[in-house]
């Protein structure tokens, strides 16, 4: 297949002109030029200080800081604990500080081997954890908060951050559906909260907030801790944007001491982990013969699946840079993640750079952060609508035509007898289909110590986002509507009408921009201070966000010259096929005003509490409806500091917490969803002339607003034995989702348009969640800990019902999701519905009754009345057959770790839920044979036609899947010389799964979109298997 586009042509510009270098090695060693700038070698003659460092007097400490006191000498140690550090004379002293413990400092004095046993501090064990605008004590915490490390990330061929975290915080479910290159898995935080408001969570990276897409522009290798807000206390603070949830990224950053150089890779081979199981040419035959259908047999034996997949192949590599001084740290790094997908021609390449420094000035009372990242993404597309096509056609046809000369090279076989065919191996080999996005962002916040504990600062940060779509669909692509535009002349026959035709103009050429730009800018004061056995801490902030997007399409059809050059010069194109809607474009623009602060008070650390609040003017809601007020309110008591507790040695800690929160949801709407639209409707021809028409496209509703979450959480917090070696929490939580946003039906008149976006209705979110974590084994050469999680949670649809300027709109029985059953009346096809008092994704459809001795389907008829009723609302032959999501959903996640090696596993799973089977309802019917291919299993059900959606396409979606098994070696740093770290590793995802439905894969689209439960096919899941290797020099 040709190049999407000539690696010159949609070479980015200005600061992104290192994507010119890429392909060349020279690129790797400018970088690693560029980053060594400064570095010094040191030359005076020195001793060496080596030994061990232990937590407590037992297990050896990995990574504690050793540095050489008012130098910036320093390392750290390895996984036996063991550290080696050059020093000159012996009056130094050596500085030992790590997370949990109290720092310690150590005389060099004359000796060579210094070894050291750190004590744990209980204040220092307060796991530091990155809260909305600001961090917290972990042991603090009153609202629930999931915290994971780095070294708890998933490990393996990651391309976004959310594949590092699957299954690793109860009440947080990511899936990844299907394994197309680059496709971000889907993320739902304690469920449903909106209908077509969104239900993605508020992404923020350092301070920086955006959609998911922010996550595509941070190298995961890069992110040294995820922070996931689930309660309202905890995301109230974030208003109008916080009722899905908020994902806090923080990255890495340089610390004091000598430069390091680090290298992590990984490298994996992909593969299909299941296909479907279609007929091939041989049984194709036999079974229309043995049906008596006659069809256009070309001889061909052609397995159109395998034709159009290949293995994949997946790679990361990241090279970062990072040291400093007491005054000035830095971390640099270039990333580059390349996937080849499991379908021909589909690949996605993501090259990132960034660059993070921090500096302290003024008698470190000014302190000052600032972040920069670019990069270039490419995508290749050749989704999972080829799969449908390759599983349709006839395995009878061959891949090219049936011409000697040309059999196995030549022109792509069409089938002349068949209207619209297309040919699957033509369509994945020739389509270009692709878009380039290039990504800048930065960040700078400047915070100054007044005096004491009140500071104050500023924090601003611009992301820029420039995408180009380009697509061409020759005629060699076998689509009907790129081959021989135009209509034949009723004189033409035979060979002339042949030369028209061929003469004619082919090909389709569509070019497509979208470009944002956003601001935010906010001012805040900090204060903390502490009187006696009381501690109290503010902070109050004004954010200011603008955020503006514009973009255009412009589609051009029929070239004397078939091919995608087409795509420089779309003017080129015959004027004479241009239609209605070939150019489109928008700009449309949107800010956000907020005054916010939050107030955490606790008393002898003991009894904790928080409130914050926060109030949102937003230019996307109606006239009346600008400005909303959000706030939060929680506690905890801290049980087990309470002097009755204290004989009660088995438990460590004991907190009860306790909170509710309001927050909004603004997802899915723009600036013109509150005023009245208008389109072209076409034009009429009067008075010997054609006269534009315009039609109102969308209702004016001045009180559209933003819907309000309203959540309650409970939750409990314990360790118990000897340094929490059980360690867990538990949570319930009860929300609701008022002023639901839906697109309700209205009459006409008074209304000109038939429908209207307004906020009546309400839904319900409750669950329960579980997280544990038990250190089961714990020496010095073996450790064995077990982790897990479970997850309950109910959706269900309340009200759909109210009245908007004095009009009552009252709904049930919606029919909801994008599509009904594929060859099915659409009188009788719709599958998933909206019932009150029901959960969402429901299943409303007919009762599988058999099948009779003709092939057709038999329905239960269960209103007893003697007929069939049609319709896909409320119907007296519909019946709930079940609920499209997970009742429970679960995750284990094992480690161990034996001397040098350790070995990770993640388990998933979700059980209580239902799939309906749409994509095998349409392989099923026999009815297509000589037409189609169908599956295997349909010979032996024998059904002839489809007239109804029912229960027969209904299957149990439970499954358990091990998600990632990761075993590594950590080598000894005194046989490396200057490596300081080095580790080999082996993962492979997705080994198996563990499940009764017959589909190519479970997790369908469980979390994501309206149509959740529904397999309409999907680029099909791949199990992979890595090597890696990460080092550091």
């Amino acid at each position: 297949m040709t190049n999407l586009l000539p690696e010159k042509k949609l070479a980015p510009q200005g600061w992104l002109s290192f994507w010119q270098l890429r392909k060349g090695s020279s690129f790797l060693l400018l970088l690693l030029a560029f980053l060594s700038l400064g570095i010094g070698h040191a030359s005076a003659q020195q001793r060496t200080i080596s030994g061990t460092v232990t937590g407590d007097g037992t297990s050896p400490l990995i990574g504690v800081s050793v540095v050489l006191k008012g130098t910036t000498t320093a390392t750290a140690t390895d996984v036996n604990g063991a550290y080696s550090i050059p020093v000159t004379g012996s009056a130094g002293t050596l500085v030992f500080s790590y997370i949990g413990y109290i720092t310690q400092e150590v005389p060099v004095g004359a000796q060579s081997t210094l070894n050291v046993n750190l004590l744990t501090d209980a204040k220092a064990l307060e796991e530091v954890v990155v809260v909305g605008y600001g961090t917290q004590n972990k042991r603090d915490l009153t609202g629930s908060v999931a915290s994971i490390d780095e070294k708890d990330f998933n490990a393996g061929p990651v391309t976004s951050p959310l594949q590092q975290i699957a299954g690793r915080a109860a009440g947080v479910n990511i899936n990844q559906v299907g394994s197309e290159p680059g496709q971000n898995p889907n993320i739902r935080i304690r469920g449903i909260t909106s209908l077509i408001g969104g239900n993605d969570p508020l992404v923020v990276v350092d301070g920086i907030q955006g959609d998911l897409g922010l996550l595509n522009q941070i190298p995961p290798s890069e992110i040294s801790s995820i922070e996931i807000l689930k309660d309202a206390s905890a995301t109230a603070i974030y208003g109008s944007r916080g009722a899905a949830g908020v994902v806090l990224v923080t990255t890495k950053k340089g610390r004091a001491g000598e430069t390091s150089v680090e290298y992590s890779g990984v490298g994996s081979m992909d593969v299909i982990a299941k296909k479907y199981d279609m007929l091939n040419g041989s049984e194709y035959r036999a079974a229309a013969e043995a049906r008596g259908i006659n069809f256009n047999d070309y001889g061909g034996n052609t397995n159109w699946f395998d034709e159009i997949t290949r293995r994949g192949y997946t790679q990361t590599h990241n090279v970062a840079v990072a040291g400093g001084s007491e005054t000035f740290t830095y971390r640099t790094s270039l990333t580059g993640i390349l996937q080849q997908g499991i379908i021909k021609n589909s690949s996605y390449d993501n090259y990132i750079g960034r660059f993070q420094g921090s500096q302290k000035a003024l008698k470190d009372k000014l302190n000052l952060d600032f972040n920069l990242n670019a990069s270039v993404r490419n995508n290749e597309y050749n989704n999972g609508s080829r799969i449908g096509e390759a599983t349709n056609r006839r395995p009878t046809d061959p891949i090219y035509t049936d011409e000697p000369l040309y059999k196995d090279t030549g022109p792509y076989f069409l089938d002349p007898q068949s209207f619209g065919y297309l040919n699957p191996v033509a369509r994945t080999n020739e389509i270009v289909d692709g878009d380039r996005t290039n990504n800048l962002f930065g960040s700078l916040r400047a915070e100054y110590r007044i005096i004491g504990g009140l500071s104050a600062g500023v924090f601003g940060s611009w992301r820029r986002t420039d995408r180009l779509y380009e697509g061409y669909t020759s005629a060699r692509t076998t689509v009907e509507g790129a081959r021989n535009l135009g209509e034949v002349p009723a004189n033409l026959t035979g060979e002339e009408r042949d030369a028209f035709l061929n003469n004619l103009p082919d090909g389709i050429a569509t070019k497509t921009t979208n470009n944002s730009d956003e601001k935010l800018f906010n001012a805040f004061v900090n204060y903390k201070t502490d009187f006696g056995d009381n501690h109290l801490d503010f902070i109050g902030v004004y954010e200011y966000q603008k955020q503006i997007y514009d973009g255009y399409s412009a589609t051009a059809r029929g070239f004397l010259i078939d091919n995608e050059n087409n795509l420089s010069s779309l003017a080129s194109a015959d004027p004479n096929l241009f239609q209605q809607g070939n150019i489109t474009s928008f700009k449309n623009d949107r800010t956000l005003a907020s005054f916010l602060g939050r107030a955490n008070y606790s008393f002898k650390d003991r009894y904790i509490f928080s409130g914050s609040f926060r109030r949102d003017g937003s230019s996307v809601f109606g006239e009346n409806n600008k400005w909303a007020n959000f706030f939060a309110f929680s506690g905890a008591w801290r049980i087990s500091d309470e002097a009755f507790m204290r004989d009660l040695t088995v438990i460590n800690d004991l907190k009860l917490r306790v909170g509710y929160g309001e927050t909004g949801n603004q997802q899915g709407l723009g600036p013109l969803n509150s005023v009245r639209l208008a389109n072209n409707a076409g034009t009429a021809f009067f008075g010997g002339t054609l006269i534009p028409n315009f039609a109102i496209t969308q209702n004016e509703n001045a009180d559209l607003r933003w819907e309000v979450k309203k959540m309650y959480n409970a939750g409990i917090d314990f360790g118990f034995f000897g340094g929490s070696r059980l360690s867990g929490s538990l949570d319930f939580y009860y929300g609701r989702t008022s002023d639901l946003l839906f697109d309700y039906a209205v009459p006409q008149p008074p209304y000109p348009f038939g429908s209207i976006k307004a906020n009546i209705g309400e839904i319900l979110n409750k669950g329960a969640e579980l997280g544990l974590s038990y250190a089961l084994i714990d020496k010095e050469d073996f450790s064995l800990n077990l982790a897990g999680n479970l997850t309950t949670n109910r959706t269900e649809v309340k009200e759909l019902s109210g009245t908007l300027n004095g009009i009552p709109l009252t709904t049930n029985f919606v029919v909801w999701g994008s599509g009904g059953t594929t060859g099915v009346g659409s009188t009788n096809n719709a599958i998933s519905h909206l019932i009150i008092g029901q959960q969402l994704g429901t299943f409303y459809l007919f009762k599988h009754a058999g099948i009779d001795e003709n092939g057709n389907q038999i329905i239960d008829d269960l209103n007893g009345d003697g007929v069939i009723s049609d319709g896909n609302r409320e119907n007296p032959d519909r019946y709930i057959a079940g609920q499209a999501l997970p009742k429970f959903t679960w995750a284990f996640t094992p480690s161990a770790r034996y001397k040098n090696f350790d070995m990770n596993l993640v388990f998933r799973g979700a059980h209580g839920h239902k799939i309906f089977n749409a994509r095998k309802a349409t392989l099923s019917t026999l009815s297509q044979l000589g037409q189609v291919n169908v599956l295997q299993s349909s010979l032996d059900l024998g059904l002839q036609n489809l007239t109804y959606a029912t229960d027969l396409w209904l299957e149990d979606g439970d499954f358990a899947r091990l998600e990632n098994l990761t075993v590594g070696y950590n080598f000894n740093k005194a046989k490396m010389g200057a490596i300081k770290n080095l580790r080999l590793s082996f993962t492979a995802n997705n080994l198996f799964v563990i499940t009764d439905y017959t589909g190519i894969d479970p997790e369908v689209s469980s979390t994501g979109g309206s149509g959740f439960g529904i397999d309409y096919g999907i680029y099909p899941r791949t199990r992979n298997f890595a090597v890696g290797i990460n080092a550091t020099f």
